[in-house]
C-alpha cells in the first residue's frame, strides 16, 4: 500500500542575536550567528529544502550574505524576507535626527503601533536589500514576532509578496497591541485575496490537545482565547518541545487533516550562547539531533516532500481555498487578522 503524502516546510528566522530577553535592539546588534547555519547541512543532505526568512540586519551584512548564498547554491534554500520593524530602516518618517533620538533598545515593539506609511517604508527597504542580494525579488515573507495584523495584508501585496508564513493558528493577543488574532486560522495553506492580488498563506503547524476545545472557547469563554496557546495547544516548534511531544503533535495534526507540516526555529538558536535557552554547544547539538531524529521518524511513516515556501505555492496553490467565504466554511468562525478583508461567519 502506498503511504500518505505529507509536505514539509522547514523555515528559519535568520536574524541578529540579542532576542528572547525582553529587549529589541534598534542599533548595535550582531549577526555573527549566521556563521552557524552550516549546521543545517546534515538536514539538507536528507532532502530538506529550507526557507531562510532574513531580517534586514542579515541582508545588509556581507559575511551573512556569503553564508546565505552558500546554502542557496548548495542546497536549494529559498531566501525570504523577515521584517524586524523595530530596527529596519527607516526607524521613523521624520528623518535621521528623529531616528538618532530613539533609544538603542526598546522593551516593547507592537507592530500595531507602527503607522502603515512607516511600515510600508520599512518593507520597501527590506525588499530592496533582498533584491540587491538576490538579483531577483524576494517573494516569501514572515513578520517578526508573528505580529501580522489585517491592515498589513495590503502592504505585503504592494511589496510583491506571494507567500506569507506569519500566521499562528489558535493564537491571539488580549488586545491588538498585545498581538494579532489568528485564533481561527485554518491549519492547512490557503489564499488571502487582497484586491486583484493573492497571497498564499502557510500557517505554522498548531493543533489543540483536545479537538473540541477551540469551539468550546468560542461559544462559552472567548476571553480565554489569549492564554489558550499556553495550556490547550501544541505547536511544531522544536526548541520548546522534546522529541516525543513533536511526534505527538505530528500524529494529532495529521489525524485531524493537516497536510503541510510547518517547522521553524531561529538562526541564533544554532549558535552556542546565541539565545539564553541554548547556552552552549551541547545544547545546540541536542536541538539539531532532535530535529534530525524527528525528520527520520517522519520519513519512516509517511511519504514526505520537503519544499520551500514558494515551491509549496506552486504545488498546492491550485488546491487551496481561494476566498473568505470558503475560509469561513473551513473554520466555522471569524477571519480575524489571518485574512483580508475581515468577514464574520454567518
Amino acid at each position: 500500500m502506498s503511504r500518505p503524502t505529507l509536505y514539509l516546510a522547514v523555515s528559519l528566522d535568520v536574524e541578529e542575536e540579542g532576542l528572547f530577553g525582553g529587549q529589541y535592539a534598534r542599533r548595535g546588534f550582531s549577526t555573527v550567528n549566521t556563521g552557524s547555519l552550516g549546521r543545517l547541512d546534515p538536514l539538507c543532505e536528507r532532502g530538506v529544502r529550507p526557507t531562510l526568512f532574513c531580517a534586514h540586519s542579515v541582508l545588509a551584512d556581507e559575511p551573512s550574505r556569503r553564508v546565505l548564498a552558500g546554502l542557496r547554491d548548495r542546497h536549494g534554500a529559498e531566501i525570504g524576507a523577515h521584517l524586524h520593524h523595530w530596527n529596519t530602516p527607516p526607524l521613523t518618517l521624520d528623518g535621521p535626527g528623529a531616528d538618532a533620538a530613539l533609544a538603542d533598545n526598546a522593551s516593547s515593539v507592537p507592530a500595531a503601533a507602527v503607522p502603515d506609511l512607516l511600515m510600508a517604508a520599512k518593507l520597501e527597504k527590506l525588499m530592496a536589500a533582498g533584491q540587491e542580494f538576490q538579483s531577483a525579488p524576494l517573494t516569501s515573507f514572515r513578520m517578526g514576532r508573528w505580529d501580522l495584523h489585517r491592515n498589513h495584508w495590503p502592504l505585503l501585496a504592494q511589496a510583491g509578496i506571494k507567500v506569507d508564513a506569519s500566521v499562528r493558528p489558535l493564537h491571539c493577543g488580549a488586545t491588538p497591541h498585545a498581538g494579532p488574532d489568528h485564533f481561527d486560522a485554518p491549519c492547512n495553506p490557503y489564499w488571502v485575496t487582497v484586491g486583484p492580488k493573492r497571497i498564499f498563506e502557510v500557517p505554522l503547524s498548531v493543533t489543540p490537545l483536545l479537538q473540541p476545545l477551540p469551539g468550546l472557547l468560542r461559544r462559552t469563554a472567548p476571553g480565554l482565547r489569549p492564554g489558550f496557546k499556553n495550556w490547550g495547544a501544541l505547536s511544531l516548534l522544536p526548541v520548546y518541545h522534546p522529541l516525543w511531544a513533536m511526534q505527538a503533535v505530528t500524529r494529532l495534526f495529521v489525524a485531524r487533516g493537516g497536510r503541510v507540516l510547518s517547522l521553524t526555529w531561529h538562526s541564533s538558536e544554532m549558535m552556542p550562547g546565541g539565545a539564553p535557552h541554548l547556552p552552549d554547544a551541547s545544547a545546540v547539538d541536542t536541538l539539531m539531533k532532535k530535529i534530525l531524529a524527528w525528520t527520520d521518524w517522519l520519513s519512516s511513516r509517511w511519504e514526505v516532500r520537503s519544499l520551500t515556501m514558494d515551491q509549496l505555492r506552486e504545488v498546492l496553490g491550485p488546491q487551496a481555498p481561494e476566498s473568505a467565504a470558503q475560509l469561513r466554511q473551513c473554520s466555522g468562525a471569524k477571519c480575524g487578522d489571518w485574512a483580508y478583508p475581515p468577514q464574520e461567519a454567518p
